[in-house]
């Protein structure tokens, strides 16, 4: 089969794999038919983990089961599912209490699992025409319709993406009437403003610097800062301040609440140097949202921090370690919460928001490519270019079988 394969830094290509199998009574094999290119694959694509060329990429999958292992009851051939990206076994201490982004069971070196990604197991990647998905019943969401109707691309996000937005609001505590500024707007940071609305926030501040992500905020209801005009933090509060319902809504002394309750970090180790946007301080979103939420708030750190940085600026920040506002956080009592999503415990939710069509999440999408344009996909999005906000691959696009 066809697969998306990383080869080194900033390369990857479409080479020809060997197909994936049964190897076990309870696995089950998807055909693919929508992959989604997402902003952590970058992290390997530039060379900033410990992969090993010959990863075969991808973990935001969805298709439809071609075949089933003989111990698996619930599913069957054509079933058209969207898999979480972290694979769980389902039945472990941790899986057992909703915890599957720290399956016990999956992965050798550490709790948690993922496919195609470096030190989250053996499993491959979905950028490819199929895909083995261990212990079947536990690792497919079931889904209505058919491939390439109204809702792929919205069922696709599923896989990750939707539930990791909304996994951040809830770390950050979003409840209706909240006041919430998110740090990023690439599509995790957009899902997670996106989430918070769901969620009944009343303001949602999300930052970013470039255009066509500050204008998708805007879209959905956002107030974009673009922090190339000042101190993202102090701009908040400025917009707060200035605007005369909330001043007005103030009692005496609540002025020091004139910040946010909700901080969500969408950015993580790579971010940007605010004073100087060429350079990268991987603290610099964690400073600014100690600044701007309010005592007794929370933060959630979506953004990714990993344990070994190969471009870290300096050893500690290679070795993931960071100097940060603890003294800050703990006088203001923040909440702090972070790692990776739990993606089943949204899954079943956040599907039937989007059947029901309470949700849209595919707003966010901004491309749609075959198999064969991955690499080319990878670089521009890997340089933020205009149109390639969130990248979807549909394998049989472009191929003789494909409908057209």
């Amino acid at each position: 089969m066809r697969a998306v394969v990383w080869k080194g830094p900033g390369k990857v290509s479409v080479d020809q794999v060997e197909d994936p199998r049964i190897e076990s009574a309870t696995d089950v094999l998807v055909r693919i038919s929508t992959a989604g290119i997402c902003g952590s694959d970058l992290h390997m694509y530039e060379g900033r983990t410990s992969a090993e060329p010959g990863v075969v990429l991808g973990h935001e999958n969805m298709g439809v089961i071609e075949e089933v292992g003989s111990a698996v009851q619930q599913l069957r051939k054509g079933d058209r599912v969207v898999l979480p990206f972290n694979v769980c076994c389902g039945t472990c201490f941790n899986c057992s209490r909703g915890y599957t982004n720290a399956c016990l069971v999956t992965n050798d070196e550490a709790a948690g699992a993922a496919y195609g990604y470096v030190g989250m197991g053996p499993y491959r990647g979905g950028q490819a025409e199929l895909l083995r998905v261990p212990w079947g019943e536990a690792n497919c969401i079931k889904l209505p319709g058919k491939p390439g109707d109204e809702l792929e691309d919205d069922f696709l996000l599923l896989s990750d993406i939707f539930p990791t937005g909304y996994h951040a609001a809830e770390m950050a505590n979003v409840q209706p009437g909240s006041t919430v500024a998110i740090f990023g707007a690439g599509p995790v940071g957009l899902l997670a403003a996106y989430s918070s609305m769901l969620r009944g926030a009343a303001e949602v501040y999300v930052v970013d610097a470039v255009p066509e992500r500050l204008e998708r905020a805007q879209k959905i209801g956002a107030v974009a800062v673009d922090f190339r005009k000042g101190p993202p933090a102090q701009q908040i509060r400025d917009l707060r301040l200035k605007n005369p319902l909330v001043r007005g809504a103030m009692r005496k002394g609540e002025e020091k609440m004139a910040g946010v309750m909700c901080g969500i970090d969408a950015v993580g180790y790579q971010a940007k140097d605010f004073e100087d946007p060429s350079k990268e301080q991987p603290t610099s979103v964690t400073e600014q949202l100690a600044e701007i939420v309010n005592p007794t708030g929370a933060l959630g750190i979506i953004g990714v921090f990993l344990p070994e940085d190969p471009g870290g600026k300096d050893k500690a920040a290679k070795q993931g370690e960071y100097r940060l506002p603890w003294g800050a956080l703990w006088e203001k009592g923040i909440r702090v919460g972070m790692g990776q999503t739990p993606v089943k415990s949204y899954s079943l939710a956040l599907r039937d928001l989007i059947i029901a069509g309470r949700a849209k999440p595919s707003f966010i999408v901004s491309r749609r490519i075959p198999l064969s344009e991955a690499p080319d996909a990878y670089a521009k999005f890997d340089r933020r270019e205009p149109g390639y906000t969130k990248v979807l691959i549909k394998p049989a696009m472009g191929q003789p079988s494909a409908a057209h």
